[in-house]
């Protein structure tokens, strides 16, 4: 019977959209950040940026993307965590917080709800705790962010942000 059920989960997850079966648990939470990191590669790409993976973890972005010449440093994120409706994001690397002068996006992955933030870093670096974020919540405060690519067109188009 619990075959059974399993087989039956397993069918429906094949009926579901392609951008819904995209969503995977991964446990290992490094595990988990670097197909994050992959994710958000390929989700740029298909946007029609060039992306560059810095080698080794030294810097403090995860992605260069690049358009018309222009660079932008993005630290991708993701959340599984559930809270009041929503998902907690930590924004910081250890006991370090991220500057505006070391990363100019941050891409966010609320895994559970298949669902990318684009955040500009001077609307981010300038928390010291957690945040929350509720796709399905309207209006809330980082909805304007919410599956916004955009930014980083602009971004790219103007060399800054």
């Amino acid at each position: 019977m619990g075959s059974k059920q399993s087989t039956s989960k397993l069918a429906a997850r094949k009926n579901l959209p392609p951008q819904r079966r995209r969503c995977i648990i991964i446990k290992d939470a490094k595990h988990r950040g670097e197909w994050t990191e992959l994710n958000f590669m390929s989700r740029v790409t298909e946007r029609g940026f060039n992306v560059s993976k810095p080698w080794g973890d030294s810097c403090r972005y995860d992605v260069a993307v690049e358009r018309g010449g222009h660079f932008l440093r993005v630290q991708v994120k993701s959340t599984i965590a559930r809270q009041d409706g929503g998902y907690i994001v930590t924004i910081k690397s250890g006991y370090h917080y991220y500057t505006s002068h070391q990363v100019d996006f941050f891409a966010i992955y609320v895994i559970p709800e298949d669902v990318w933030y684009i955040l500009p870093a001077k609307i981010i670096t300038i928390l010291r705790s957690n945040f929350l974020l509720a796709p399905r919540r309207s209006p809330q405060k980082y909805e304007p962010y919410k599956e916004a690519w955009h930014l980083l067109k602009t971004g790219c188009g103007s060399g800054s942000v």
